[in-house]
């Protein structure tokens, strides 16, 4: 967090938040109230400061200010960038490079989800093609466009998914319901006040 703002929340710590104003779609831009911004200090300057509270609502410290943010999805957008390990890694919509990523899903929607050390992340569709090109089936063989086009549809066993390498990890792609994403990875994506919270 910029030190202007850990300085303003210590000046003010009981400014009231804001909610449903401003937004975070499934391409990684920022928005407010639903028009997106283009100015890309304000964009930069929202990405880092950005954060989340003990109940897993994610915000942008505005000074003194929490403002709560609306995800279309879920809290990060990941892009590809080559690894130092060879390979694909990974970036947030934020601007900070992966280490660690931890674990891969494809959903009902065929958006691939990746966990790691920051949190929970779609990959960016335009990205996907690409991602997707590093799969390889349960023994390490290359899977030819067939396999691919029919794990996408078809649910497989833990044992029989295929493999991505992401930063020099290999990740088991197994399925996900997209309805269970906020629940399994504790995020709130519609941040709302509690009864009788003040708010701007």
């Amino acid at each position: 967090m910029d030190e202007i703002v850990l300085r303003a929340i210590r000046k003010w710590p009981d400014v009231p938040a804001v909610y449903g104003w401003l937004g975070l779609d499934r391409r990684g831009n920022w928005s407010i109230k639903g028009e997106r911004i283009a100015n890309p200090a304000l964009a930069s300057f929202i990405s880092r400061n950005y954060g989340r509270d003990e109940i897993g609502r994610w915000f942008f410290q505005n000074g003194p200010q929490r403002v709560f943010v609306t995800l279309a999805y879920v809290p990060f957008v990941y892009r590809t960038l080559p690894s130092k390990s060879g390979g694909l890694g990974l970036s947030t919509h934020t601007g900070l490079t992966v280490e660690t990523p931890g674990a891969a899903w494809l959903d009902d929607g065929g958006a691939v989800l990746v966990e790691t050390e920051m949190g929970v992340g779609v990959v960016h569709d335009l990205d996907l093609p690409e991602l997707l090109a590093s799969l390889s089936g349960p023994a390490g063989e290359p899977l030819e466009d067939d396999a691919i086009e029919r794990f996408l549809h078809l649910p497989s066993a833990d044992s029989g998914a295929p493999t991505l390498m992401v930063g020099g990890y290999e990740l088991s792609l197994l399925h996900i319901c997209s309805a269970e994403v906020p629940s399994r990875f504790g995020f709130v994506p519609n941040p709302r006040p509690a009864p009788g919270e003040p708010e701007c």
